[in-house]
């Protein structure tokens, strides 16, 4: 087991140079949110950004744009119901200026949402980031994605993890390295798996990497987002699923660190741990990158 340390993730963020341009730092779509849900939409979208992505839409019904709009407005919106009725080559088309996709938070639960993702399981071409919904719509219509070159990473929770598996909560806790090897393998094809938690595990390529932070506070509503955000915006810097997802839950665990020790544990919320994200990046510049670099 490797464990994840700020050495190993400074040698794969580094400093941005004096020239660079939005388009350096990713295009990110996010397809997040419904009626009721756009919270998840607004976390998801502010993580990517405080985490550096250059560009950031979110993919929601027209309806809700406002929504997305007063909560993040350095976001443009994406017309998502456009987007569910294409076919596989349209939406490859359409999703060809992204770097990453990110799908799930707040999306439902449905047999069209489900079609969605395994469209985009199929079609998209660059990293993937399935969370949330996007993870339950897999475990309830057993889907599986097919010729895929797209660069999978799933981010469940112990619940999501068992639904996914067809096992116990408990078992999932239990053996979580067990767990969360079955995970990157749980699509048919290799992906790399996320198992978020106290110490949060991170498998692919048969590597398992273990998260160093993190604290019981961040055990609240919208955390997950935050990270599937963070992550979406890792990955399209990155252009690895794998580096993205070891970084991400890193920074994502640091930034609850860092909130923590500004409100406490008890008062945490799942924007502070989005806004920290910010604070979280800046760490990694305070120390010289050294010249040995640490493949992921």
């Amino acid at each position: 087991m490797i464990t994840i340390t700020a050495d190993l993730v400074k040698q794969h963020i580094g400093k941005r140079k004096a020239d660079a341009h939005k388009g350096d730092f990713g295009r990110i779509l996010i397809a997040a949110g419904k009626e009721g849900m756009m919270g998840a939409a607004v976390i998801c979208a502010r993580a990517a950004f405080r985490c550096g992505a250059g560009l950031v839409s979110v993919a929601c019904s027209r309806d809700l744009f406002a929504v997305v709009h007063a909560g993040v407005p350095e976001a443009t919106c994406v017309d998502r119901d456009a987007l569910m009725a294409m076919n596989c080559e349209e939406l490859a088309e359409a999703l060809s200026i992204y770097d990453a996709v990110a799908a799930g938070p707040g999306i439902g639960v449905s047999e069209e949402v489900g079609e969605f993702v395994k469209k985009l399981m199929d079609c998209y071409g660059g990293p993937l980031v399935l969370d949330a919904d996007a993870l339950n719509c897999i475990a309830k219509f057993g889907l599986k994605p097919e010729n895929s070159s797209a660069d999978i990473v799933i981010t469940p929770h112990a619940g999501e993890a068992a639904r996914l598996l067809g096992v116990s909560v408990q078992e999932i806790n239990d053996q979580r390295c067990e767990s969360v090897k079955k995970l990157a393998d749980v699509l048919g094809k290799p992906c790399t798996a996320v198992l978020k938690g106290a110490g949060t595990l991170v498998c692919s390529e048969n590597e398992i990497y273990m998260n160093t932070t993190g604290n019981p506070g961040m055990a609240t509503g919208g955390s997950g987002d935050a990270l599937t955000g963070a992550s979406a915006a890792l990955a399209g810097r990155l252009h690895s699923g794998k580096a993205a997802a070891v970084c991400g839950v890193y920074l994502h665990g640091l930034a609850g660190d860092i909130a923590a020790a500004k409100l406490g544990e008890d008062g945490l919320m799942a924007t502070d741990i989005a806004d920290s994200l910010a604070f979280a990046m800046a760490s990694l510049q305070e120390q010289r990158i050294g010249s040995d670099r640490t493949e992921i």
